[in-house]
């Protein structure tokens, strides 16, 4: 199954970045929908009604979180792993998505994209100006 790597630049520190990433009433703001989500390993997860879930499988905070992800429409799992470095005043997050279904990777990459990490981007970028 295919791999997805990305890398995104955010106007926020790693902590700030963490956060996005775990705390459900950021999620919330930068998805524009209901979130659950946990910050420890082995806490589970539900976003987009639902319809996209999983468990955190590693979690170094503000330094790394590998998750697996499993949708409603997938028959396996996913892994999905976030690396978050500081480079000055910015923050770049590493994304790799791996075991992707042949099927969704231009969406589930254009996704990231609108909906994820550029969305969280997007929102950093209007919290600053």
């Amino acid at each position: 199954m295919p791999t997805i790597q990305k890398t995104y630049e955010m106007s926020a520190s790693p902590e700030e970045v963490f956060n996005a990433l775990v705390d459900p009433e950021l999620i919330q703001i930068w998805s524009g929908d209901e979130a659950q989500m946990s910050s420890k390993v082995g806490g589970t997860f539900s976003l987009w009604g639902g319809q996209m879930y999983g468990v955190n499988l590693e979690v170094v905070k503000n330094k790394r979180l590998v998750q697996e992800w499993s949708y409603d429409q997938w028959a396996d799992a996913s892994r999905v792993t976030f690396v978050i470095k500081a480079t000055g005043k910015k923050t770049v997050v590493e994304l790799t998505h791996e075991g992707v279904p042949e099927k969704s990777v231009n969406s589930i990459s254009d996704g990231w994209d609108t909906y994820y990490l550029g969305a969280m981007q997007e929102m950093f970028e209007t919290v600053k100006k």
